[in-house]
């Protein structure tokens, strides 16, 4: 059984930040506004959360990309959480990432 720990609190704050990233993509993406709202919250989140280190900094500067509120960023801030959600999640965590990362590309 996965309880609570680290590594469930990484892959929920690893799906918080997609779950961002993808709100920005076509067909509908969410305005700027509720953009920002959205990171707000986030970051209150991110920081109540217990994540490994490598992970913690790749979030960080995820949210901080994410500012621009663009698809191109939103692209590329789920290519670059791949290979920290390899590192500290394992195989699974960094297929799902890879997976949204390339249909962000789709859509630019």
């Amino acid at each position: 059984a996965r309880g609570r720990g680290p590594r469930r609190e990484g892959l929920f704050a690893l799906w918080l930040v997609v779950r961002a990233a993808e709100a920005l993509l076509p067909p509908a993406p969410v305005s700027a506004r509720n953009h920002h709202r959205r990171l707000q919250a986030l970051e209150s989140r991110l920081g109540s959360l217990a994540l490994p280190a490598p992970l913690r900094r790749a979030l960080s500067a995820a949210r901080q990309h994410l500012e621009t509120a663009t698809p191109n960023a939103a692209a590329l801030v789920l290519s670059q959480l791949t290979a920290p959600a390899r590192e500290v999640l394992g195989a699974e965590a960094a297929e799902a990432v890879t997976v949204a990362a390339r249909t962000a590309r789709l859509h630019l």
